[in-house]
């Protein structure tokens, strides 16, 4: 394969994840069929599949270009927050506004959040991000999990505004140094 041919393969992939991105903030996630996905992007169902195998690797494709594009959103947030234990909260923050400046997403966790729950967990991008702003020395392999949840619960049941879930996520996220 030539250098311009992947290229060309990885452009397409892009406008296929667009298309179903603009079907999943009009219709929902659960809704769009492959067809209609194929429609959209302009492209056969069979283009479509070459690309993708199945709904669920459509759907897990999104997911992580989504979740790559909000790392890196929260990295260039946090960058110069060297405390841990304020670097996890201003993670969460930053993801959270990541997440919300997307309208595309709002269908992932408006209503059943039941696939957003599943690709959560089965994402090794999304956990390993969480993961990676959890206080140094965190062994504990729920903890990720648990942080995942948190911007989950947010997410559905937003606080009055971002000083409010600031506030929240410092009394009860953030466990202070043992003296």
């Amino acid at each position: 394969m030539s250098w311009l041919e992947a290229e060309r393969t990885e452009l397409a992939a892009e406008r296929i994840l667009d298309a179903a991105g603009a079907l999943f903030a009009e219709r929902g996630v659960d809704k769009p069929g492959m067809d209609e996905v194929a429609r959209a992007a302009g492209c056969s169902r069979a283009t479509l599949y070459r690309y993708f195998e199945n709904r669920q690797a459509l759907i897990h494709a999104f997911a992580h270009r989504e979740a790559r594009l909000i790392t890196q959103q929260v990295a260039r947030a946090t960058t110069d927050v060297s405390d841990p234990r304020r670097r996890v909260v201003e993670a969460v923050i930053s993801c959270l506004a990541a997440v919300r400046e997307r309208p595309h997403l709002a269908a992932w966790y408006a209503g059943d959040s039941t696939l957003l729950r599943e690709v959560l967990h089965d994402s090794p991008i999304i956990r390993g991000s969480a993961e990676s702003y959890l206080a140094a020395g965190a062994t504990d392999p729920d903890l990720a999990d648990w942080v995942l949840r948190i911007i989950l619960s947010f997410l559905v049941s937003p606080g009055a505004d971002e000083e409010a879930e600031r506030r929240q996520l410092e009394r009860f996220l953030v466990v202070p140094p043992s003296s």
